[in-house]
């Protein structure tokens, strides 16, 4: 089966964020993913409150359930509750999202640029797995390529991983990816064999998209936002959505519009 795509709808809430007010409107935005053929939506809600908010999670929980899709919510499970964020335990507690990808990032960190490492003491992130799947949320991990131990995810009670893919998508635009994607698909290889399902995500776009499906075996998820947007800026959501799902099911991926200047 074809990959599902889930779009991350965490650009459209910076630019709403970086004028207050409600405009534009992140659920109808997802809506608009979603009749173009998504098959889910990604958000990440930071205790910072930058993009995705607290108060933006019931109504898309709303929407994936009318669409009957699965919305899956990343974030750090360490990070301490705070005004206006009460935690990822307590966020997904009120929205029982499908799935739930843990991410070590930091408070300060601009994007998720680093996984998990399975070395030291894991009763911690066992713990935080087992209160995620308690809710009945599927739980991934967010994983570099090549990360020793990577099996000890399964240990941890995780059902999938997600593959960081910005160190692929580097190469990729580098014109040289061979030894970044080597590295996916010797860990896709490796999560598959411990029992782990497969996702991947970050800077994954039009142009780098088709090369890692047909290169790294068994993806089942991509999660994609800040191309998929900024890509949306010329051609609009429904056609960029559409673009995304043709590579998917194994079309080229359509020339990039140009801005009109």
């Amino acid at each position: 089966m074809s990959a599902r795509l889930s779009v991350n709808v965490n650009k459209v809430a910076v630019l709403r964020n970086s004028r207050g007010g409600h405009e534009p409107d992140v659920a109808a935005a997802a809506e608009a993913c979603l009749r173009a053929g998504a098959h889910g939506i990604t958000v990440h809600p930071r205790p910072d409150r930058r993009h995705i908010v607290a108060e933006d999670l019931p109504p898309l929980a709303a929407l994936a359930a009318r669409f009957d899709v699965e919305l899956n919510v990343e974030g750090n499970p360490f990070a301490p509750p705070r005004p206006g964020y009460p935690g990822l335990l307590a966020l997904c507690e009120g929205v029982r999202p499908a799935q739930v990808t843990l991410v070590p990032d930091d408070d300060g960190q601009l994007t998720s640029d680093h996984g998990f490492t399975f070395d030291g003491d894991l009763a911690p992130l066992a713990a935080q797995v087992a209160a995620f799947a308690a809710l009945g949320c599927r739980v991934s991990l967010f994983v570099d390529a090549g990360v020793p131990g990577l099996e000890r995810a399964a240990a941890l009670g995780a059902e999938r991983i997600e593959i960081y893919t910005g160190p692929y998508a580097e190469a990729f635009a580098a014109g040289d990816a061979g030894a970044a994607l080597a590295a996916c698909i010797d860990t896709a290889r490796r999560a598959q064999a411990a029992g782990l399902g497969v996702n991947a995500g970050h800077d994954l776009s039009q142009a780098n998209l088709g090369a890692f499906l047909a290169a790294v075996p068994g993806v089942q998820e991509v999660s994609i936002g800040h191309a998929l947007v900024g890509e949306a800026l010329y051609a609009g959501l429904d056609a960029t959505v559409r673009g995304y799902l043709s590579v998917i099911d194994g079309a080229p991926p359509a020339p990039s519009p140009s801005p009109v200047l």
